[in-house]
């Protein structure tokens, strides 16, 4: 998804961007970056690759050739960041949260009004640099992110650094989070909460969708009104955000532990104990065993020292080599049981469908398995979660296709109440070796987050959502 981390204060921020920088690491797989207004110097920034290693240890050793009260950093999951530009509005760099649909139309209009551009990102222009370009071509920034949100099909938060302090913007129905922090010294922005606590910000405000604010040592001054439609993403509380973290001022991980107790409150399975998949899995499982009141219990644990997240490289058969060899099952705790399992959810069942395989070398005698959200069926049209290259990679699809063939109509299996929902569940949960599989109903997710359904996107589960 990507996440980032600004700060303006009256004294030195390069620590406290790099460490409220690394805590969104979750977000991102392949580019981070960090710049700083260096005095007598101006704008410096540095960008490197994560997709072998963790963002602090590539950027330890630039951490010397920073300084400066102004600065910000991004973990990227698409392209290299922060760009720097110098345009009419003035020296400034910029930092997205972005997800951009329709970046080829875009890249051709600017080609045709003879624009250039200087990015290249696995051979296509830079995300970020076209959303620089939409601001530029108006007289002021606040004009410049309008016109951003007015052209831009997907999603877009951003951060923009000027020697006056940062601009903050929410996409423009909120699907992505922006929230402020205060400290005695100055002010933070960031997309995770969880980032505040050790780097010494206590959270201040939560931005509305399509709210632009001001932002410097001393406060923050709103530019543009919030809008009233949110579509913030349901899958932050599922999946994405980390468990410390608040959105719309709902905690993650006590909201895991609602989907659990739903999930608990609707399953008559019985089972000697609940176990979470590391780590986004844990939350909902304890929800569920406390609910249940049965143990719970680590058949997995995850293996932390060496291997880096299953999602981080880009070959599919890295990821599910990564994603094998970090789990470890513990035979004492698996053998001769009946376990319910509880992960966030289940996008192509590749990882799960090997870790049911090792249940059963280790003497599992059942295995349940419990997903806290709806069937995926639709790939995220908004950001980067559940992006494949066909719909049909997706676990729930192939079930569907397998069953009757190449189909758009997909109501009655996004349907809990359906025959057709109970069918494709049964077969995926055949396709995947379990002896039972339940998913959340989206209602008792949705109840759980504690938002209205019409402030939630929902898009992957029933195609809903605003484009």
């Amino acid at each position: 998804m990507s996440g980032f981390f600004g700060v303006v204060s009256r004294k030195d921020c390069v620590s406290d961007v790099f460490y409220g920088t690394d805590y969104h690491s979750h977000l991102g797989t392949k580019r981070a970056g960090m710049v700083f207004i260096v005095p007598d110097k101006g704008f410096r920034r540095s960008i490197h690759s994560i997709e072998n290693s963790y963002f602090r240890n590539k950027f330890e050793e630039d951490l010397d050739e920073f300084s400066g009260n102004y600065g910000m950093g991004i973990i990227s999951d698409t392209d290299p960041q922060p760009i720097l530009f110098n345009s009419h509005l003035g020296k400034f760099a910029i930092v997205t949260v972005s997800r951009v649909l329709n970046l080829e139309e875009l890249e051709e209009q600017f080609l045709k009004k003879k624009s250039h551009f200087t990015g290249n990102f696995e051979g296509n222009i830079n995300p970020t640099e076209v959303v620089a370009n939409l601001i530029c071509e108006k007289d002021d920034f606040i004009e410049g992110i309008e016109n951003v949100f007015d052209n831009i099909k997907g999603s877009c938060s951003l951060l923009i650094l000027t020697e006056n302090g940062i601009i903050a913007a929410r996409d423009k129905l909120g699907r992505t989070p922006v929230v402020i922090g205060r400290n005695e010294n100055g002010h933070a922005v960031a997309v995770e909460t969880c980032s505040f606590p050790n780097t010494g910000y206590e959270t201040e405000y939560f931005l509305g969708p399509g709210e632009i604010v001001h932002i410097n040592e001393d406060g923050y001054t709103r530019l543009k009104e919030p809008g009233e439609q949110l579509q913030i993403c349901a899958f932050l509380w599922v999946y994405y955000g980390y468990p410390p973290s608040y959105y719309e001022g709902i905690n993650v991980d006590e909201c895991r532990q609602r989907c659990g107790a739903a999930l608990a409150r609707r399953d008559d399975v019985e089972a000697d104990f609940a176990c979470g998949i590391p780590d986004s899995g844990v939350g909902h499982a304890m929800g569920y065993s406390n609910e249940k009141k049965i143990p719970y219990k680590r058949a997995y644990t995850k293996y932390t020292p060496t291997w880096p997240r299953s999602f981080m490289p880009q070959r599919e058969e890295q990821r599910d080599l990564v994603a094998k060899m970090k789990l470890i099952p513990n035979k004492e705790v698996i053998e001769g049981k009946t376990m319910v399992f509880l992960d966030d959810s289940i996008v192509r069942g590749t990882q799960l469908k090997d870790n049911t395989v090792n249940l059963r070398k280790s003497g599992a005698s059942r295995v349940h398995m419990r997903i806290a959200c709806p069937p995926l069926l639709y790939p995220c049209a908004f950001l980067n979660f559940s992006q494949s290259r066909t719909p049909m990679e997706l676990a729930g699809r192939k079930a569907i296709y397998e069953l009757e063939g190449d189909t758009t109509d997909l109501k009655e299996y996004s349907d809990p109440d359906s025959e057709k929902y109970a069918i494709m569940v049964e077969k995926i949960a055949e396709m995947l070796g379990l002896d039972s599989l339940m998913y959340q109903r989206l209602d008792d997710l949705i109840e759980a987050i504690g938002l209205p359904k019409e402030k939630l996107c929902t898009h992957c589960w029933d195609g809903s959502g605003y484009f």
